[in-house]
């Protein structure tokens, strides 16, 4: 009974985390998948100049697009946990992180897909092949870029600059 009215008192007050605990809560979601994402591309370029069969690199590949979509709808579920900044226009910029990264894990798949979908009998046309996923890839990641210069609350941008877990 104790719980359950603690419970009822947290929750009604006040509406989402301050915009210091938000940052700090989505920066340390973007963390993680910053690393991973810096690995897959690391990863990937080493599977396009590897000495292995197109066979191999099909299933490396595969496997590391797998991996970066699941890193990003890893970070996309933890900055919807983060919930909505008290702050103005909260719920649109909320929702716009989440959309990027959305499109980013979307992406991801997608490249996962085009490339498992690839016949690996002719290494020219496997490469070329994964060349087109990879472009494909970069410039939808492009265009979905996260950037925080652009959020419309001023309390967010000084958060985001200030709190140790953005850094």
């Amino acid at each position: 009974m104790v719980l359950a009215t603690l419970v009822l008192v947290v929750s009604g007050c006040g509406g989402g985390p301050s915009p210091r605990a938000w940052a700090a809560s989505v920066c340390e979601a973007l963390t993680p998948w910053r690393a991973e994402i810096s690995k897959l591309t690391s990863s990937t370029d080493q599977q396009m100049t590897a000495q292995t069969t197109p066979a191999q690199a099909k299933e490396n590949l595969v496997r590391l697009f797998a991996g970066a979509e699941e890193a990003s709808e890893t970070a996309r579920r933890r900055v919807a946990d983060a919930g909505v900044p008290e702050t103005e226009h909260g719920e649109e910029i909320s929702r716009g992180f989440r959309a990027t990264l959305e499109k980013v894990r979307d992406a991801y798949g997608r490249a996962r897909d085009t490339i498992d979908g690839l016949g690996t009998g002719e290494a020219t046309a496997f490469y070329d092949g994964v060349k087109a996923a990879v472009d494909t890839l970069t410039k939808e990641y492009d265009a979905s870029a996260l950037d925080t210069s652009k959020l419309n609350s001023e309390e967010l941008k000084q958060a985001f600059d200030e709190v140790p877990e953005c850094r």
